[in-house]
This record gives structure tokens, C-alpha cells and sequence, in this order.
């Protein structure tokens, strides 16, 4: 078995959605996939998922994790103010349209959070795995949790009767913001729920299957309809090669 890494299980996560500069998305991820994956892991930090967004060719979406905020503040510092990014920071900005659509998240409760070890990593130039991950996000009015009640104990058992169970369900962790250098989104009320497929039908069949069931059809998605402040809003992401998330 692989030995436990200090973040199997993080308690913070940031899902980033950058937006690039035409035509530059493979360069970006060569550079990441080689050069910020370990470097950032070193630090205290894991790195979870690198994502191509199926719907915008200019946009590239990746999540890390930590311990807790602290453990972010202090890795972060570190990976920020050292020799890797001085290096190649640079050329990874010079791709980059924006970088600041972050959302700050924890696990809704226990067991929705993510299990990966970072021993399992395929090495760089791993080909691409053929997987289609799904990551679902739910706004809802800031402060009311009838929202992610309603995600938590109405769609997620659902979610695991009728297909995969999720890979994490994560909730906007609102503390603040301990390292201000990058921004994240304030004022958000969100859930992700993130699920992997062999291919995108099998995730249009087990999404079908989830809102024809009584339960969601008659009850929990008219309830959603009513406490949510926007439509849903589903990336399609394809994992890059060195992803754990796939």
C-alpha cells in the first residue's frame, strides 16, 4: 500500500478556473503538469485535479487541497515566494488571461470530502485517461443552509442509488481569505457535487435516471428551484494526464 500522505483527506479546497490566452491551454498544462505538481505538494499541499473545460477551449480548470487554513496560509508562502515559481511563473502568467474565478471550499460533512494519495500520481507524460468528470455547482442565498440540506440529505442519496457515488461534495468554506495575495470569490453560497463517468453518456444516463427518481423529481429539485439564486452551473472536464481526480 502507499504510505499516507499529510493530505489524503483535505479539509480546505480551491476549485481555480483560469482563462487563457487563445491557443495556449497545452502549454499551460505541459509546464503544470511538470513543473507545479510536486513542487506545490512539497509545501503542504496536494494537488487534486487538472482539468481541459470540454465547453471553452481557452479555459483551464484544477483544484488543490489542504489541511486547513492555516496549513494553506503556510503553504502557500512557501510555494509563492520560492525558487520554482520565480522560475516558471513567469511563463504560466504569460498564458493567462485571468486567474481570480477561485472558490474557497470544504467538504459539506464527513466522508464527502476527497480520498486520494499523491503516491498514485501517473508520472509526467502519462497519457490521458479516457474519463469524463462532472463538477456541479449550486448557489444559494449567503447564510441559509436550506439549500445544502436539501443537496445533502435529498440529491446525495440519490446520487449513490442510482450510479457512482460522488467523488466529493464540497460547501463554501467562509473563513477568510488567509493568503490575500490570490483572490478568491466572497459572498458565495455554493455546493459542487463532482462525479467521474468511462464517458459523458454514462453521466447523461445516471443524470436522467437521478431526475426521474420520485424523491428528486416531486420534491428536492422543486425545493432546489426555489432556494437557489442561479441556474446550476455544470463544468464537462477532461483530466489531464497526471490528474488524480478522474
Amino acid at each position: 500500500m502507499p504510505a499516507t500522505h499529510a493530505v489524503d483527506h483535505p479539509s480546505v479546497v480551491e476549485l481555480r478556473q483560469y482563462t487563457l490566452r487563445p491557443g495556449r491551454r497545452d502549454e499551460l498544462i505541459e509546464l503544470f503538469d511538470r513543473e507545479f505538481v510536486e513542487t506545490q505538494e512539497e509545501t503542504g499541499m496536494v494537488v487534486l485535479g487538472q482539468f481541459r473545460d470540454l465547453d471553452d477551449p481557452d479555459r483551464f480548470v484544477w483544484l488543490r487541497g489542504f489541511r486547513d487554513m492555516t496549513a494553506r496560509h503556510h503553504a502557500l508562502t512557501a510555494f509563492y515566494g520560492g525558487p520554482v515559481w520565480a522560475e516558471h511563473g513567469p511563463r504560466a502568467n504569460a498564458t493567462m488571461i485571468d486567474s481570480d474565478d477561485v472558490l474557497l471550499l470544504r467538504p459539506l460533512s464527513a466522508g464527502t470530502g476527497f480520498a486520494v494519495s499523491p503516491a498514485e500520481r501517473p508520472r509526467a507524460g502519462a497519457p490521458e485517461p479516457e474519463r469524463f468528470v462532472a463538477a456541479t455547482l449550486w448557489s444559494f442565498p449567503p447564510g441559509r443552509h436550506d439549500g445544502l440540506d436539501l443537496v445533502r440529505d435529498g440529491l446525495l442519496p440519490v446520487l449513490h442509488q442510482t450510479g457512482p457515488a460522488p467523488l466529493a461534495v464540497l460547501v463554501t468554506e467562509s473563513a477568510p481569505n488567509t493568503f490575500p495575495r490570490l483572490p478568491v470569490r466572497t459572498g458565495e453560497n455554493v455546493a459542487v457535487v463532482l462525479t467521474s463517468y468511462p464517458d459523458e453518456s454514462d453521466h447523461r444516463r445516471h443524470l436522467a435516471d437521478v431526475r426521474d427518481h420520485p424523491l428528486v423529481r416531486d420534491v428536492v429539485l422543486p425545493a432546489v428551484e426555489g432556494a437557489r439564486t442561479a441556474a446550476p452551473l455544470t463544468l464537462r472536464l477532461a483530466p489531464t494526464g497526471r490528474s488524480l481526480i478522474r
